[in-house]
This record gives structure tokens, C-alpha cells and sequence, in this order.
């Protein structure tokens, strides 16, 4: 008789039908080749999230930008620059942190030169999805943190609102806590909100730091 396949470390809001196995640097080679969605034909590169294979946090945003998608890691533009002060103002060392994104290509709009940012379609970000899960499964984070709306709903559901739900802890299983807070991308846009929401991602990077006393 087969055996059922163990549940997995942290299970995303909606299943995922086979999760790729390998170590980071295997699943990371494997998603270079991923043609599951379009998305792959107009991006320079895959996007796999980068830090410690056994880090206890990680940090999930939604989908690479401009920047990320020229050096191929995560969070290294405007944005991943903000996550950086964020970071050093909470205490929290990003060496010691697993970042990563729900979607691993850039998705844009060509306006002349520019390429403009679009958000990934519902499709596109199921088929990323084995991604995530298998990173979450190789690095067995205690605390998962998502960075915007994106991020949240693949954990905790469609239903999640960010705006309502923001800052408050969530049991993702019997190893693991999960909290959502403002993707820095969304501070940036954020005109006369900016400093409040700056200062609520830091707030919410502080609790983490203490979460895990």
C-alpha cells in the first residue's frame, strides 16, 4: 500500500499538485528552466529566492521588479532598498533571512523604452506556486512574513484583506506563525500615507524580531 505523502511544513492557502524536491541550489537550477506560464518568454531570468537554507524567517513578497529581474536575486531595487532600512531600524539582519517572491519573473507593460511593472494574473501565480512551496519546504521557516496583498492571499486566502488584517498573527501550523505587513513597493506608491505605512512595516518587522525570542 502507498504511503500518503507527508503534509507539508507550511501549507499555502490553496494546494499545490506536485512540489518540485532538491536542495536550493537543485530547485534554484530547476525554476531556471520553468516554462509552467508565459511569463518566462519576455524575462531575462528566473528570480529564485536567495538566503540561508536553514534561516527561521522568511520573507515573501509578490513578484520581482525591474532591478531584480536584470541581477536575477530579490529585492535589490528601490523597494528592496526600503526593506533594507526597515530591516537595520528592526534589528533584524538580512543575512540571516530567507526573501523570496510568490511569482519568480518579471512581469511588465513596454511603454517606449520603459518597461512598466503589471501585477501577475491569477493563472500565472498558480503556476509559480510550487516554487514557493517547495522553498518553503527545504527551508522550514518559524516565522513567514509576506510583503503585500499578493503574498498574503497565496498564504492565508482570497479573503485576506491587508488593509483590515495588517500586523496580526496567524497559526500556519503546528511549526510556524505567519503575519502580513505592507510590501515596500506599496509604501513608495503611497503618496501622503508613505511615513504611516513605513513606520507600520517597521513595527510589524519589530514584532518579528520579538516573535521569535
Amino acid at each position: 500500500m502507498p504511503r500518503k505523502p507527508p503534509e507539508p511544513f507550511v501549507p499555502l492557502a490553496k494546494p499545490v499538485a506536485e512540489v518540485p524536491e532538491g536542495s536550493l541550489a537543485v530547485l534554484k537550477r530547476k525554476a531556471r528552466d520553468c516554462h509552467a506560464c508565459p511569463l518566462w518568454k519576455p524575462a531575462t531570468q528566473t528570480v529564485f529566492g536567495d538566503g540561508p537554507a536553514d534561516a527561521e524567517i522568511m520573507l515573501i513578497g509578490e513578484q520581482p521588479g525591474l532591478h531584480e529581474d536584470i541581477e536575477g536575486e530579490p529585492f535589490v531595487g528601490p523597494a528592496g532598498r526600503m526593506l533594507d532600512r526597515a530591516l537595520a531600524e528592526a534589528g533584524l539582519d538580512r543575512g540571516t533571512l530567507f526573501l523570496t517572491n510568490t511569482v519568480k519573473h518579471f512581469k511588465y507593460e513596454q511603454r517606449g523604452t520603459a518597461k512598466l511593472h503589471k501585477r501577475a494574473n491569477a493563472a500565472e501565480q498558480a503556476a509559480c506556486r510550487m516554487w514557493l512551496a517547495a522553498e518553503l519546504a527545504r527551508v522550514h521557516p518559524k516565522i513567514v512574513i509576506a510583503l503585500g496583498a499578493m503574498a498574503a492571499q497565496t498564504l492565508f486566502g482570497n479573503a485576506f484583506r491587508l488593509s483590515r488584517e495588517r500586523g496580526e498573527w496567524r497559526v500556519l501550523s503546528e511549526h510556524a506563525a505567519g503575519m502580513a505587513t505592507w510590501h515596500p513597493s506599496a509604501i513608495l506608491r503611497g503618496r501622503d500615507r508613505k511615513d504611516a505605512m513605513y513606520r507600520q512595516l517597521v513595527e510589524d518587522l519589530r514584532a518579528v524580531k520579538n516573535h521569535r525570542r
